[in-house]
Order: structure tokens, then C-alpha cells, then sequence
């Protein structure tokens, strides 16, 4: 990469962080590490309940299971300058994208979309929420992996496409 072109982050954003934001980060950091793409990546929770714990276990176990590792991710809340100092800020859902939107400013409110917006059009035009796996079975947390994984690999071809 060019010493002039700035480093993509990317902040992964759910509720609680220790369910579908932590994966997020885990999946992209994987997927971008393969695609070659230099970018910080964190994640964070709009109400973060578990500061400072690791991911949730059927977290870990489905992804893990597909090769993605969760290395150094911690649960923590959000903060004013997560919104200011990252350039994609990628809430899982409309709830924690208005929870965001609350928090921030028109600036930062500018660069803060669901990330199931970066999915293909035949997943976005039916899936538009990663849906919280916290209260169900191991279906709902394989489910959560696929939708991350799509928009992860749509999000990586935008930031190639944009740079």
C-alpha cells in the first residue's frame, strides 16, 4: 500500500458486543487478511453488558469451526470517538443503527449504515437485520455467520472498489 493512501477501519457494532460484532471482526479480519486489504477492524457494543469478556462460546465454536479466530477481541462499549476515528462504523441492526445515530453527529452519522447494506442485492433485498442469536440455539449463531460472511466479502470489494 502507498505511504499517501490512509488505512480503511471498520467498527463492528451490536448490542452487547459479544455476539454479532465480535464475529464480524473475527470474519473480516480473517477475509480481509486473505484478500490482501491492510485495515484496522475492532468492534464495540452500543449497551455493552460483558466489558472486557471474550465472545460468547457458540460464538466461537460455529466460527472457529469454519477457521476464523477470535485472537485478542474483547467486549466493550462504544464511545464518541470510536464514531469520529473510524471511517465504516457497522451497526447489525436498525435498532443499534439509531442507537449510533443518537450517539453521534451529521459527520459521523454520514459513514454509520447496516452492514447487511454490503451484502449482494439477492441476500440485501431479503435480509436487511443480522438478527440477535443471544436467546436461541446454535441455528441462530450458524445463521449469523453466513449473513457475516456475505457482507463481509461485498464489504471488502467495495473498499478495494473505493481506494
Amino acid at each position: 500500500m502507498s505511504a499517501n493512501i490512509k488505512k480503511p477501519s471498520i467498527l463492528f457494532v451490536c448490542y452487547a458486543n459479544i455476539c454479532r460484532s465480535t464475529t464480524a471482526e473475527a470474519v473480516f479480519r480473517h477475509k480481509a487478511l486473505n484478500a490482501g486489504l491492510d485495515c484496522k477492524v475492532d468492534s464495540a457494543g452500543t449497551h455493552c453488558v460483558h466489558p472486557g469478556k471474550p465472545a460468547d462460546k457458540r460464538s466461537q465454536k460455529v466460527a472457529r469451526d469454519k477457521g476464523y479466530s477470535f485472537a485478542g477481541i474483547q467486549s466493550r462499549k462504544v464511545v464518541m470517538e470510536d464514531l469520529e476515528n473510524f471511517d465504516y462504523i457497522l451497526p447489525m441492526d436498525s435498532s443499534n443503527l439509531d442507537n449510533l445515530i443518537a450517539l453521534g453527529n451529521e459527520e459521523t452519522a454520514k459513514k454509520t449504515q447496516l452492514l447487511m447494506s454490503y451484502a449482494n442485492e439477492n441476500i440485501r433485498s431479503r435480509v436487511v437485520d443480522v438478527p440477535d442469536p443471544y436467546r436461541g440455539g446454535m441455528r441462530g449463531f450458524e445463521i449469523v455467520l453466513e449473513l457475516i460472511e456475505y457482507a463481509s466479502e461485498g464489504l471488502i470489494n467495495h473498499i478495494n472498489q473505493t481506494r
